[in-house]
């Protein structure tokens, strides 16, 4: 279960509701299935649950997230995982997303609702 950081409010703004629950967080791994051959992409990974699960399975993960904040304890949080990870601190509804795409690579992209 992802833990919320010291300090850290979720924003009303950003329309932020942090995933916790490990029944949900498996329910849609299991509906993806990332293979170690996936490239995924991740839109909002808030404090990372999905993440965690994701990055375990899955070859590569890139994460946009908006908020600021995030970015470096997300950072924190994955850097073992070096190249595996990438985050970009960015708008997903501005975001370039072919500049992820290299040799004609495709990808999925996950993301939570805030719904």
């Amino acid at each position: 279960m992802s833990k919320k950081p010291v300090g850290h409010k979720a924003r009303k703004r950003f329309g932020q509701n942090f995933l916790q629950d490990q029944g949900v967080i498996q329910r849609i791994i299991r509906s993806i299935s990332p293979k170690p051959s996936d490239a995924l992409v991740e839109i909002g990974p808030g404090l990372g649950a999905l993440t965690e699960e994701l990055l375990s399975n899955a070859g590569h993960l890139d994460a946009i997230e908006l908020d600021r904040d995030l970015v470096p304890i997300l950072r924190t949080k994955f850097f073992r995982y070096g190249d595996q990870f990438r985050i970009h601190e960015a708008d997903a509804m501005k975001f370039d997303f072919t500049t992820l795409c290299h040799d004609g690579q495709r990808f999925t992209c996950c993301w939570q609702s805030t719904l």
